[in-house]
């Protein structure tokens, strides 16, 4: 049994400000954290800082700039057949998709959710495949931030919408957390993804400063 990515639904799953991951099929976590970084809006030194837990990241980025989301970190692992990366301190709207982290055949997915953001921003997920935008669509299912179904791949977004119907989503009436921990579970077994839950929470990973 695998620890899934439903658990990022949860209240500041992983840090204050919401979460931003990005998972690779067949892909060394080393090269995908190296492909993410190079998306940066601003370009910035990429350097290793060694193997840190959380907490200690955001100490170091509290340390070297005053305040942890004046600067961006991060971490990377692997699990099984896949690689992750998560994103910590000013993260929000620094990432684009220039040069695609999807490049040359890779298959990515993107996990966001802005939290604390009072506008208010909702999660999103994005599945890409050698830069061809496979499925994407709002975690919440509300209508909000132009969503208007699941996009992308006719048969993929198809796939994926059908699933989301026989979860009972949209559902309205349901409480925001709700749907998106229920998105999450549908990507979840549609895509078999997962995340190891205690290594990003508790152990060390390695870890690359952007500055």
């Amino acid at each position: 049994m695998t620890d899934g990515i439903a658990w990022l639904a949860e209240p500041r799953s992983i840090a204050w400000g919401g979460y931003g991951i990005v998972i690779a099929r067949d892909l060394a976590s080393e090269t995908l954290a190296s492909r993410v970084a190079d998306t940066v809006h601003r370009r910035r030194e990429k350097r290793s800082i060694g193997e840190l837990t959380g907490r200690q990241v955001q100490d170091v980025l509290e340390g070297l700039f005053d305040d942890v989301h004046n600067g961006i970190a991060l971490r990377h692992g692997e699990i099984g057949e896949w690689a992750y990366v998560v994103k910590y301190g000013g993260w929000q709207a620094e990432f684009g998709a220039t040069p695609p982290v999807s490049r040359g055949g890779a298959e990515i997915f993107l996990l966001e959710f802005e939290e604390e953001n009072g506008k208010p921003v909702p999660p999103t997920f994005a599945h890409l495949y050698d830069e061809r935008l496979m499925c994407a669509f709002n975690l919440h299912l509300d209508g909000s931030w132009g969503y208007d179904g699941v996009q992308g791949d006719p048969e993929v977004a198809s796939a994926v919408q059908d699933r989301l119907t026989a979860a009972g989503l949209p559902g309205h009436e349901l409480e925001r957390r709700v749907v998106h921990r229920t998105s999450l579970e549908v990507v979840e077994r549609h895509f078999g993804l997962t995340l190891p839950r205690r290594s990003i929470l508790e152990q060390t990973l390695p870890t690359m400063l952007l500055r």
